[in-house]
């Protein structure tokens, strides 16, 4: 048998990635073999990396730099007091060339070449969050998103209202969720299946606060009369309720309207409290079994206007009567400039009576044990490989 002909051994571990719905983060190694520096090269070309180019060089060495603070502040004990008692070895700090790094990832079998395939990880989730066009938007999204609700939002001495020309719902507290992080949004990311930025759908969020859980359905239904969220536009996956059981409730709901009895607030109240949802399993593995509400990811459509355009025609007003300057400025071709654009952006929102909001601020179902989960689950993931050897 010639050479050429001999059989190369097949990448399972990047067929489980391809084929078994399996996450890259989940790899034994970083997938591909790097024998020299053009490998590295043309995978990165692949990815969609120059490093030719001296700025995409200069910006993914930054991204080296900052995998490696971020791994030391979050898993290991020199940042963190319950993180891992382990150093990232000399050689991969002493790396000034990134391609070298990659190398390491697969020519190394020891532990070297497993910190390098860790911090490699890292640095992918970083240029995903750097590549995600939508980040550039994110006050103006904001804005656009909260304004919807601001608009129907009423306070009266000290109470807080959802109102409207004819209907009236009393909120205990409207909280609108802070930007995440850069830090927050990477251990979020490593520890999500998908790992890439623009599958998170909560770096926007509210959360409305109701008396009791019949008013968090009127909540719902005034939200919806009034275009405030539209079905349309929901993403069903990501729609959990554990604070009522629809279902129990519609059946109760009907019953009382077929007997023709008076639909009183207070007996509305009963039998949305009675129907009580059955436990279930969680299905984010982070949230505490102890934890109730209502909580699903809209997507609204985004206006985006480019100032430029509004400062470029004042500039071409101011110089009419330089017709020479005028002519070049006209000339200029702006094609490649975007104008107005619309985008979906997906938000959470969150949906509480005050008593489960209570329960849910308290304990193990507290935000603080939450994230903590989420960085545990995070440093657990990518440490697998070397903590195994």
């Amino acid at each position: 048998m010639k050479s050429s002909d001999t059989l190369q051994p097949l990448n399972f571990d990047a067929l489980d990635v391809i084929l078994e719905n399996k996450s890259a983060i989940d790899s034994k190694s970083f997938l591909t073999e790097f024998n020299n520096e053009s490998d590295v090269f043309d995978f990165l070309k692949g990815y969609g990396i120059n490093l030719d180019d001296p700025i995409e060089s200069s910006e993914l060495y930054g991204q080296f730099q900052e995998a490696m603070l971020f791994v030391r502040r979050n898993f290991l004990k020199e940042g963190n007091d319950e993180g891992l008692d382990l150093k990232i070895p000399n050689e991969i700090i002493s790396i000034t060339n990134v391609a070298e790094l990659f190398k390491l990832s697969s020519t190394d079998k020891s532990e070297l070449g497993i910190w390098a395939g860790i911090i490699l990880k890292v640095v992918h989730t970083l240029i995903h969050i750097d590549k995600d066009l939508r980040q550039n938007y994110f006050n103006l999204i904001q804005t656009q998103i909260f304004d919807r609700y601001y608009k129907y939002l009423e306070r009266e001495g000290d109470s807080l209202f959802l109102k409207s020309k004819d209907e009236k719902i009393p909120l205990v507290e409207f909280q609108t969720k802070s930007k995440k992080t850069r830090e927050s949004v990477v251990i979020k990311l490593l520890h999500k299946k998908e790992n890439v930025a623009e599958e998170l759908f909560d770096r926007i969020g509210l959360r409305l606060i109701a008396k009791n859980k019949y008013d968090c359905i009127r909540v719902i239904e005034f939200l919806h009369k009034n275009h405030v969220i539209v079905p349309h536009n929901i993403k069903p996956s990501r729609s959990h309720n554990s604070l009522v059981d629809i279902k129990k409730f519609k059946s109760s709901y009907n019953e009382l309207l077929s007997s023709g009895g008076e639909m009183t607030l207070a007996l509305l109240n009963k039998v949305t409290d009675a129907a009580i949802k059955e436990e279930e399993i969680a299905e984010n593995e982070h949230s505490s079994d102890e934890y109730k509400a209502i909580h699903f990811t809209c997507r609204q459509l985004i206006n985006y206007t480019n100032p430029f355009y509004a400062k470029f025609d004042i500039l071409k007003n101011e110089l009419k009567e330089k017709v020479d300057v005028l002519k070049k400025l006209e000339d200029l071709d702006t094609s490649s400039i975007t104008k107005d654009s619309k985008f979906f952006y997906p938000y959470e929102i969150q949906i509480t009576d005050i008593a489960s909001h209570v329960i849910n601020t308290e304990g193990e179902s507290s935000h603080n044990e939450y994230k903590k989960s989420q960085l545990f689950s995070a440093m657990n993931r990518l440490f697998a490989p070397l903590l195994k050897k």
